[in-house]
């Protein structure tokens, strides 16, 4: 029997052209924009550092290396790619480097968890989905002594670095822990790499997240045959959440790649400061159009974190985040809310009532993956289309179907994209670590351009720092990059949906593509061609 992943274990990685040279050095490149004096006073020691660029030179010859590595937060497919570009990168640099790996996330790190890697285990996950091979975890390195377990375990494994696998809040941690060695003698640097399916941890140097293009193409497959479906039955309008725990990136990607009948930004909905009342009027409008026109189905595209972007529903949700760090009792909380949230959270209905009371994620904050908002919608939409065919300005059928797309994104197959990605993100990792580069994150551009035009570079982390309010308090973190409303995707998108919100202008993606010709395989999301392209609108 033929099975897809095995042979994608055996398939060819096109590794940029730079990072192919027997060595390399890495050159400093002045930024104009300096950190803040608030940011500096948590980076003393890393506040001058400079992005640098992979350049080939340098003299191969060196000791062994010993590194560890972590995965922090979520799985997002191509994980292990950076650990076998890792791996590979530090066996050339010298047969005898060590690539350690901490196990079940950061919680590894702290408790000095860990198995040594060889190649057979490397060889078994090459472009293979989840992460598996180490597991990971949501633990935070944050407490004092949560560092100095971290600082004991790398002194022990006597590791000249380690690599930190994660999204926006990892990556800060990334950051706090190079700091900390810095400061209180410890040789081990500290690179990250920037994982999410999110697509939310990019900047002006980071072009994407790694993930984010297989998540993307792998929701779009099935949207793309949801579309396909309510063409053919007609009487069906699918209500599809999509993963993004706060930016819409996701679903202005996959809005792109399919043409659903609408797509709400949630960035959108806040710059216009859209009520939920307004935004179920919109739905109902476009409902009601549709089945004028004989059209009773279609499909709507809602992203995770809509909820957070209306304002009444952000209100109540800083309140709750603000309650319930203190640990108070839901009967506490609601009785210390504002009179407008305390309104709205009585008028929802009891199964979301509890859900924004339900267990906090690790940041202290309300879980909002786990609030049902396109069930919400439908509810709320029901009720005004009864309403409007009470009154006989509704004569249609409604028969809504509530999906949730978001695991089956976070640890399939990875595209060639996020597979050659990943690998040259591991590549860049281990020469970081041997130039002793510490408080950095891995990046690769140029990305929409093919793989073996790739440049590789280093970022300092805290250039990508601000301060937040996490629990009460104002912490240093990454700030996560959100749909940009005058970026070209969402110009692209915008110019062209009312088309799609009647005319059925589905487009089917169909499977992500592991075999055929290179610029097909390895093309990326339309998002990153429309933000790298020259001329955008001959993009699709």
């Amino acid at each position: 029997m033929y099975f897809l992943n095995q042979e994608r274990s055996k398939a060819k990685i096109i590794v940029p052209s730079v990072l192919q040279a027997e060595s390399l050095v890495t050159k400093p490149i002045p930024r104009s924009q300096r950190l803040s004096d608030d940011v500096k006073s948590y980076f003393p020691h890393l506040s001058h550092a400079e992005v640098v660029e992979l350049a080939q030179g340098g003299k191969s010859a060196g000791g062994p290396l010993n590194v560890g590595v972590v995965f922090s937060g979520g799985q997002a497919p191509g994980g292990h790619n950076v650990i076998a570009g890792l791996f590979d990168a530090l066996k050339r640099l010298h047969k005898d480097s060590r690539l350690i790996g901490f196990l079940g996330g950061p919680a590894g790190i702290i408790n000095n968890i860990h198995r040594e890697l060889n190649h057979q285990d490397v060889d078994r996950v090459r472009n293979q989905g989840g992460f598996d091979l180490i597991g990971s975890g949501r633990t935070k390195i944050e407490k004092p002594e949560d560092f100095e377990k971290a600082k004991k375990s790398c002194l022990e494994l006597h590791l000249d670095g380690l690599v930190i696998v994660g999204g926006d809040d990892s990556n800060t941690n990334a950051a706090l822990l190079a700091e900390y060695f810095l400061a209180n003698g410890c040789s081990t640097s500290v690179v990250g790499v920037p994982k999410t399916i999110d697509g939310d941890l990019k900047s002006e140097m980071i072009e994407a997240s790694f993930g984010f293009d297989t998540a993307a193409k792998t929701f779009a497959t099935s949207i793309g045959a949801l579309l396909r479906d309510a063409l053919s039955a007609k009487k069906y309008t699918f209500f599809i959440k999509l993963m993004g725990r706060t930016a819409s990136h996701l679903t202005l990607e996959c809005a792109l790649e399919t043409h659903p009948n609408m797509a709400i930004i949630g960035e959108e909905a806040a710059a216009s400061g859209k009520t939920l009342g307004e935004i179920v009027d919109e739905i109902v409008q476009l409902v009601a159009k549709r089945s004028q026109l004989g059209k009773d189905y279609g499909a709507i595209l809602i992203p995770e974190g809509l909820i957070e972007f209306i304002p009444e529903f952000r209100e109540l949700i800083d309140e709750l985040n603000l309650q319930m760090a203190d640990e108070a009792s839901h009967e506490q909380i609601l009785e210390r809310l504002s009179h407008r949230a305390k309104s709205l959270f009585l008028a929802l209905p009891s199964p979301m009532q509890q859900q924004l009371l339900e267990e906090r994620d690790p940041h202290g904050n309300v879980q909002v993956s786990k609030i049902e908002t396109e069930r919400l919608l439908i509810e709320l939409v029901g009720r005004k289309l009864e309403e409007k065919k009470a009154r006989g300005d509704f004569k249609g059928k409604f028969a809504p179907v509530p999906l949730f797309f978001g695991y089956e994104g976070r640890s399939c197959l990875p595209s060639c994209f996020d597979a050659n990605y990943c690998y040259a993100l591991g590549m860049t990792a281990a020469s970081l670590l041997r130039e002793k580069r510490t408080g950095y994150i891995a990046c690769i551009r140029n990305l929409a351009s093919p793989p073996s035009e790739w440049q590789a570079f280093g970022v300092p982390l805290p250039s990508l720092i601000t301060l937040e309010m996490r629990k009460g308090k104002r912490k240093p973190v990454i700030k996560k990059a959100l749909v940009d409303l005058s970026g070209q995707p969402f110009l692209f998108f915008k110019e062209r949906r009312s088309h799609w919100a009647t005319e059925d202008d589905y487009h089917y993606p169909g499977p992500i593509q592991f075999y055929g010709p290179e610029e097909i395989v390895n093309e990326t999301t339309l998002t990153l061609k429309l933000e790298l392209a020259k001329e955008p609108r001959y993009v699709m």
